[in-house]
């Protein structure tokens, strides 16, 4: 029987230092020679993904954007794709009219760039646009109509709790939207996928894929509830949010102790 195993990453396959340790390195990478079928589940974009995981050589697939894409770890071809359509115009219209200017992701011209007008920004969003400084996806624009260039597949909002959560309840339930605090900074955060982009639904897709009979998976956080749900076993990480806890198969040790890999290493 295939398995495909996946993990998040921050906070459960990452240290609290935001990288991968050289144990959960070496034990992936010389696992997947031997044959293990894995993967990594992550709202961060491949180039993020990549850099705290420089230590994985493995040709694997990587789950990014919250499942927006799928994208192998060595070509970086993209394996599946889920874009918004049409309706997203009407969505960014409606943010602008409420004064939330969001980070807009899209392949504009068959290049990934994440625009954004400065001047428009929330200190919250400059904190984030500052730890991207030098990224070659940066694109800045003059004005709000500028944001909705390209073929779109990620929106971000990081603005006042009060100010998002209208959005949040208003859409949730035609996108697929992540509203919660950044574990790094505490910030708000409103992120807005299309609906077929979600951590579930990607591994969905690459189980099929892959031919893959059964799916293993490892999270710390509630976002990661949906990819439990879909899972043949799931298993939590010791720091795990406690609600995710209640759909694991069991708990094993935290993301500092590098308990996916010890759990992999036991047991593949």
């Amino acid at each position: 029987m295939k398995t495909l195993y996946v993990s998040d990453l921050d906070g459960t396959l990452l240290r609290s230092n935001q990288k991968t340790s050289e144990f959960t390195n070496s034990t992936i990478n010389n696992l997947v020679n031997k044959g293990m079928i894995f993967s990594y589940a992550t709202a961060r974009s491949l180039v993020t993904a990549k850099k705290v995981t420089s230590g994985i050589k493995a040709k694997i697939p990587l789950i990014v954007y919250n499942g927006a894409f799928v994208i192998d770890n060595i070509t970086e071809e993209i394996l599946i794709a889920n874009y918004f359509d049409e309706s997203v115009m009407s969505v960014l219209d409606e943010l602008f009219a409420n004064q939330i200017f969001p980070i807009v992701y899209a392949y504009i011209d068959g290049v990934e760039k994440f625009s954004f007008v400065p001047e428009l920004c929330t200190d919250g969003m400059m904190k984030f646009l500052d730890s991207r400084k030098g990224d070659i996806r940066t694109n800045i624009v003059n004005k709000s109509d500028d944001l909705k260039s390209g073929d779109i597949f990620y929106i971000t909002c990081i603005d006042e709790e009060g100010k998002l959560k209208p959005f949040y309840d208003k859409y949730k339930d035609r996108f697929h939207c992540v509203f919660q605090k950044d574990i790094y900074t505490g910030d708000q955060w409103l992120e807005i996928m299309p609906i077929t982009a979600s951590k579930s639904n990607a591994i969905i897709q690459l189980q099929k894929l892959l031919n893959c009979e059964k799916v293993i998976s490892f999270g710390d956080g509630k976002n990661d509830i949906d990819m439990f749900k879909i899972s043949d076993e799931s298993y939590a990480v010791q720091n795990a949010d406690d609600e995710l806890k209640e759909y694991a198969t069991a708990v094993i040790s935290s993301n500092d102790e590098d308990g996916v890999a010890y759990w992999l290493e036991k047991n593949f």
